[in-house]
């Protein structure tokens, strides 16, 4: 399980490190619909930093009570069902990129659910 929740803070802690210091060219680099300002990315990268900070203290320290593989495992499932979401309903990419780039994405946090759980 130690294994899993580095897994999961250094993915979490990448996305959320390059939403922050480049938030429009990542957008643009990966097909995603890019808005005005990088305002918006930047919170979510903001937000995906607090989750791999969360991951790491619950990794690190021994009988931690904090975010738990129970809460990992509800953000991933909640998380993958958005971006489907917003791809079924004309919300997601406009290129192939960009769909390509979603659907890859909402495949690895279903696939990390599901090895949460095995391991919950």
């Amino acid at each position: 399980m130690q294994q899993l929740l580095w897994f999961e803070t250094l993915l979490k802690l990448t996305g959320g490190a390059i939403l922050v210091l480049a938030p429009l060219a990542t957008l643009r680099l990966l097909g995603l619909p890019t808005p005005a300002s990088g305002f918006w990315p930047r919170l979510l990268g903001a937000v995906l930093i607090g989750l791999s900070a969360a991951t790491f203290i619950e990794g690190a320290w021994e009988g931690s009570r904090g975010l738990g593989l129970a809460g990992l495992i509800v953000i991933n499932i909640l998380s993958a069902a958005a971006i489907a979401l917003a791809g079924l309903f004309g919300g997601g990419a406009s290129t192939r990129r960009g769909t390509f780039t979603l659907s890859a994405l909402v495949v690895l946090l279903f696939v990390l659910a599901l090895v949460e759980i095995a391991h919950a």
